[in-house]
């Protein structure tokens, strides 16, 4: 059947499927292979890897890819969320000068920032579409500094 043929959709959610076609074989992968994938596969002129997240509800939490790879999340909640946390890689696997940078399409009101082994000093307690942060890590005193 072609594709044109398929009926909208208009909200993808986890319970979602694509259809994708490798060696000219047919499957079917969930919404969030194909997340893992575009993660895992995408990175910004500056080496950074890019990580998307959509959370669709208060309380969320996004862990950043647990690697030494400096990474730019974009987060593009469902509307304004009230509060949601965000998981920095762990420290074991932290390196010198590695960076965080988060942008958000939405505002979230309370963000915790979770250090996952480490420290975060300036971590910022709100996120809005206009207030993007970034954090640098330094690893004597395994310490995230918000430098934006």
């Amino acid at each position: 059947m072609a594709i044109e043929r398929f009926s909208p959709l208009n909200k993808i959610d986890g319970s979602t499927y694509v259809a994708v076609n490798v060696n000219a074989q047919d499957y079917r992968a969930s919404a969030g292979t194909l997340l893992e994938y575009v993660n895992a596969n995408s990175s910004t002129k500056d080496g950074k890897i890019l990580q998307y997240a959509g959370p669709t509800s208060t309380g969320f939490t996004v862990p950043i890819t647990d690697s030494s790879t400096s990474v730019w999340l974009v987060l593009t909640p469902s509307g304004t969320l009230a509060a949601g946390t965000i998981t920095l890689p762990a420290v074991a696997n932290c390196v010198d000068s590695q960076e965080i940078l988060v942008s958000s399409s939405q505002t979230v009101t309370a963000l915790t920032i979770n250090a996952n082994g480490g420290t975060v000093v300036g971590a910022p307690t709100t996120l809005t579409a206009t207030a993007p942060f970034k954090l640098r890590f330094e690893p004597v005193l395994k310490t995230w500094y918000r430098v934006i």
